[in-house]
């Protein structure tokens, strides 16, 4: 049985308002699906973020690992070696004793 003969056999009322509960329903699964998972992933990194301090070993998005110097609002030092780099905190990745996500 196909969706359309299922609409055909529906009530006349049923009929005029199930292309508004398909459409509702694909609405709810990109949510629950995609918007929702991105959402949480963002949040926690965000808190991540939040909690960065003077000592933390970091791995950052380019691959390097590095240990952080000082802290700012917006910017971060970072000990590469024998040098001291300036970045953003939106470059640190992860903390690097955080085990990896697989995929």
């Amino acid at each position: 049985m196909t969706f359309a003969f299922l609409i055909q056999q529906a009530p006349e009322g049923l009929a005029k308002y199930s292309q508004f509960i398909v459409i509702g329903g694909m609405a709810a699964m990109f949510y629950f699906l995609l918007i929702r998972p991105q959402s949480k992933a963002r949040k926690e990194q965000e808190a991540r973020l939040a909690k960065l301090k003077a000592g933390d070993e970091v791995v950052l998005n380019s691959g390097l690992y590095a240990t952080i110097d000082r802290v700012e609002e917006q910017h971060i030092w970072l000990k590469l070696g024998n040098s001291l780099v300036k970045a953003r905190r939106a470059a640190v990745a992860a903390l690097a004793s955080e085990p990896e996500a697989k995929n």
